[in-house]
């Protein structure tokens, strides 16, 4: 191993150490019980309220705020939302960025593909460097070590692409490295890393160290009917996971799927919990509501989040 390579792990280990020092009277919790803050409201000051003072939190992940995508907050806004984040005690998982979410240049367009990012973000390719230069100083505002990313909007037949593929998120990767900072790639069915098996077979040939899979078992659900846990699970490098989205789906009868509550769909969450625990998992655990059963974003995130601890408890895990 390089000397360059050492230096970077030990900077990644000394900075998840930093992170990992509880803060709050649940010492054993085995994770950073999270939430993406705009699936409780754009109003940031609210959300943070929510997050800390009613679901007792003491992390929160950034994606979107006071109707504007994260990368697109001036720097005003940007200071507002430190002093937020201050105001509540809250630090942040990672910046939850739309990077890579666009198309493939010169690829052909899939019908079924999406027209744009759902959470106002709005860039095309030739931004994606700018993009990521943007991240890299969100995180370091922020003091997160992670920024999120996806494998553009998916194609009919990615194979003749996938090459180039990995080698931009390669580049990426690469380029976070320089700042100490992790890349997840979340497996996400609108984007051409939808399921677990998809996440596997691009970690393994991007290996970069730094390099890491944002792991959401209802994507992987939704985009191929598979069991996210523990078939797709048992697929991934357990070392290799940096992240996890939480929320779940139902099957309707003609096959298609529906949001669901946390704990009220089909994943297995207590065992997915289980598993983390046994393979040493201690990161993020973030609500991602999407279910909007309860009428608002704010209500709705209430009941998963209660789920969401329900599940954690009867895994065994103290949060």
């Amino acid at each position: 191993m390089s000397p360059s390579r050492r230096a970077f792990l030990a900077g990644l280990a000394s900075a998840g150490a930093l992170a990992a020092v509880p803060r709050s009277a649940h010492a054993s919790c085995s994770f950073r019980l999270s939430v993406i803050n705009d699936e409780i409201s754009q109003d940031f000051d609210h959300a943070c309220s929510v997050a800390a003072n009613d679901f007792g939190l003491q992390w929160i992940e950034i994606r979107g705020m006071w109707g504007k995508n994260i990368t697109d907050l001036n720097s005003d806004e940007v200071e507002q939302a430190r002093k937020i984040l201050e105001k509540y005690k809250l630090r942040v998982t990672d910046i939850a960025s739309p990077l890579f979410k666009v198309n493939w240049p010169g690829a052909p367009q899939s019908s079924h593909g999406p027209k744009r990012d759902q959470f106002h973000a709005d860039f095309d390719f030739k931004q994606q460097d700018n993009v990521l230069e943007r991240c890299i100083d969100l995180a370091k505002t922020f003091q997160t070590d992670r920024i999120r990313c996806f494998d553009f909007w998916r194609l009919d037949d990615p194979k003749p692409y996938r090459a180039a593929i990995n080698d931009k998120l390669r580049e990426a990767a690469r380029t976070c490295a320089k700042h100490n900072l992790i890349l997840l790639l979340e497996n996400e069915m609108a984007c051409n890393t939808g399921s677990g098996k998809e996440a596997a077979a691009v970690l393994a040939e991007i290996r970069e160290p730094n390099f890491m899979l944002n792991w959401d078992p209802g994507n992987s659900a939704t985009f191929a009917g598979d069991t996210p846990y523990p078939d797709d699970y048992n697929l991934l490098p357990k070392n290799r996971i940096g992240h996890c989205h939480c929320k779940d789906t139902i099957r309707k009868p003609e096959g298609k799927f529906e949001w669901a509550p946390v704990g009220g769909g089909i994943i297995d969450w207590v065992g997915q919990f289980r598993a983390f625990q046994r393979d040493g998992y201690h990161y993020a655990v973030s609500l991602e509501t999407h279910w909007r059963g309860a009428g608002t974003p704010e209500a709705s995130s209430r009941v998963s989040m209660k789920g969401l601890k329900e599940c954690l408890a009867k895994a065994g895990a103290d949060c």
